[in-house]
This record gives C-alpha cells, sequence and structure tokens, in this order.
C-alpha cells in the first residue's frame, strides 16, 4: 500500500525555488496586462463580496445545497474569463472524457489560496455545462472561520464543507462534485514537489465514490506551482512552539505553514491570501475510473479502499508525468 505521509520539512533552497530573473520576468508581464478591461469585469464580484461582509453569520455557512446560486456563479464568470484570456495562457483538454452526472472530480491542485487552475477548471466547466447545471465543491470547514466572506462567496458558487453528510446529498441530488484530497498541503506543497500528486493519504474520497457508486474523473495541472513559489513548510516547527504553549491564530490548526515568495508581500509565510503570477497552466481530465467492487460493503473494506487509492494515484501521477513531458521544456525556457 503506497498511501503517502506527510514527511519532516526540507532545506529551504533559494537559488533553485527562486530562479534569477523571476521578479523582473513577472513585472514585465503584468505591465503587459490589459488592465482597463479588468475593471468592468470586477464590479459585480465587489458587490457580492459586500453583501458576504455584512450578512448574518449563518448564511452561505456551506451546510446546505440551497445556499448555490447561478446568478453568483454568473457573476464572477467574467472576472475569471479576463483571466483566463489575459493573466494565464491556459490549455485545456479532456472535456469529453465528462460522464453524465453524478461523479466525482477528484484533483491536485497547486497555487495557494488563489488555486488559480481550480478557477479555470471551475471557468471552463461553467461554460461548457452552464450555471444551472448541478456542481459542487467540498471546502475545508476551517474557511468559515477564517476567512468568512471568502467562504460565505464559495458557498454562493456552490461550495460546501467537507462532509461525508453533504457529499453524497450532492451526488444523491445528481450533481458533479469536485474534491481535492490533499487540502492545505496539496495546494501549498513546495515547489520542488510539483511533478508530485500529493493526496495527503486522504481514502474518504475513495469511500465516498463506492459507497455512492459514482465514477472518479482525475483532474490534473500543471503549471499553478509557478504562481506562488512555496520555498518550505514550516509547520512542523510551528507545531512545536504550540506543544510548548503557543496558541494558534483564530484557534484554528492551520495544517501548513508555507514559506513562500509571491504577491503582494514578497518573502512571506502562513496560508493566506495572495496574488497569482502570471503564467502558463495546463489541465486535463482524465478518462473516468470505476471500480469493480462498489457499494457500502467496498467502502468499508480497508484494504480494497487502499488499493483504489493507489490505483486514482498511480492513474493521476502517470497523467501529470505526461504533462510535465510536454510542457516543461517552454518553461524552462522562459526561466519560471
Amino acid at each position: 500500500m503506497m498511501v503517502q505521509q506527510a514527511g519532516p520539512c526540507p532545506c529551504l533552497h533559494f537559488s533553485r525555488d527562486i530562479p534569477q530573473g523571476l521578479f523582473s520576468l513577472m513585472i514585465q508581464s503584468a505591465l503587459s496586462l490589459p488592465w482597463s478591461s479588468l475593471q468592468s469585469s470586477l464590479k459585480r464580484p465587489r458587490q457580492l463580496f459586500q453583501s458576504a461582509i455584512h450578512c448574518p453569520e449563518d448564511r452561505w455557512d456551506g451546510t446546505r445545497l440551497s445556499d448555490r446560486d447561478p446568478t453568483v456563479i454568473e457573476g464572477f464568470l467574467p472576472l475569471w474569463q479576463w483571466f483566463h484570456d489575459h493573466y494565464f495562457q491556459v490549455t485545456m483538454e479532456g472535456w469529453d472524457y465528462l460522464p453524465q452526472p453524478p461523479y466525482l472530480v477528484v484533483g491536485s491542485h497547486n497555487g495557494g489560496l488563489a488555486a488559480p487552475d481550480m478557477f479555470l477548471f471551475m471557468l471552463g466547466w461553467f461554460r461548457r455545462c452552464g450555471p444551472e447545471s448541478l456542481a459542487y465543491g467540498l471546502m475545508n470547514p476551517k474557511m468559515w472561520v477564517a476567512y468568512p466572506p471568502l467562504a460565505r462567496l464559495a458557498a454562493q458558487a456552490g461550495a460546501l464543507r467537507a462532509t461525508p453528510r453533504l457529499a453524497i446529498a450532492a451526488l444523491q441530488a445528481q450533481a458533479a462534485v469536485l474534491v481535492y484530497p490533499g487540502g492545505a498541503r496539496d495546494v501549498f506543497r513546495p515547489y520542488r514537489l510539483r511533478h508530485q500528486i500529493y493526496l495527503n493519504g486522504n481514502t474518504a474520497f475513495i469511500k465516498l465514490a463506492l459507497r455512492e457508486r459514482v465514477p472518479i474523473v482525475p483532474l490534473i495541472s500543471w503549471g499553478a506551482h509557478a504562481t506562488l513559489r512555496v520555498i518550505a513548510d514550516l509547520y512542523p516547527q510551528l507545531q512545536k512552539l504550540h506543544q510548548r504553549g503557543m496558541p494558534w491564530l483564530l484557534g484554528i490548526d492551520p495544517e501548513v505553514w508555507p514559506l513562500y515568495v509571491g504577491w503582494p508581500f514578497g518573502l512571506g509565510f502562513g496560508p493566506v491570501p495572495n496574488i497569482p503570477f502570471p503564467g502558463p497552466i495546463h489541465i486535463r481530465i482524465g478518462a473516468p475510473l470505476m471500480f469493480e467492487r462498489q457499494g457500502p460493503a467496498a467502502a468499508r473494506d480497508e484494504d480494497y479502499v487502499y488499493r483504489c487509492y493507489d490505483q486514482v494515484h498511480q492513474h493521476m501521477q502517470a497523467e501529470l508525468n505526461d504533462l510535465v513531458q510536454i510542457h516543461r521544456t517552454p518553461q524552462r525556457s522562459a526561466r519560471s
């Protein structure tokens, strides 16, 4: 069984993780963008954000499928489209692999809380299927404590607290459900691990797919790792301080504490919102995976669950290896 375990914090390698000329390249890219065209696409998201700030705490709390609002999704599509068209150089492939709902999309992402590969996939999905088509994403419940307005906005776009009950309810409603099993450790994984699929040993998504008898659709991306250069995860050191009496900020165990280079802080640390660097992002949807045994009994068989986990992980890693092989040479030439 090849279930991943969190390893020790790697050493810092500034010369390797921050290549020469990175900042000048990013500034040149930013100066060439059509910023004036961004203003109109920001109008509706600003209004929605203000509503999320001033609403009651128990509204849009990610506990109800009915919180999803297609008009909110429509309000964000022009903004996401601007980033697709002008900020990132995006390729997407594999849309023909999407089956009829319900199905579980299992992804590995990067780029910090901005998670540009996730939002670009959502843009592509809604452009093809429409905001009215049922789609939900499972999100860490801690987001509603750490970043309440952002979490409330996400709930209106289809985010649900990552609990078995809500995930099952979404699939039984004939929806597509998106999950990133690696969570914070995946999205903030160090730059040197950019070519590795990281699912954090989390087998809950396998149990969910088996129990509900739905296919798993692999979602792979490459390039978002360059939008936030994570040098190292300092969480093990922070955890030792916590064990000695240091309280967690807001009483939340952050699970990860990245040291990174990114906008707007330059050299920064902690799982805080960031502005991604511009650059190429490549997204691939893989062929759906179905398992020989399905149903509640299969979901309770731990050995079988781990075998299915390994199958998904190995399949996604092979797809990522192929993306790297195709796209890494142009990225090297751009010194990113």
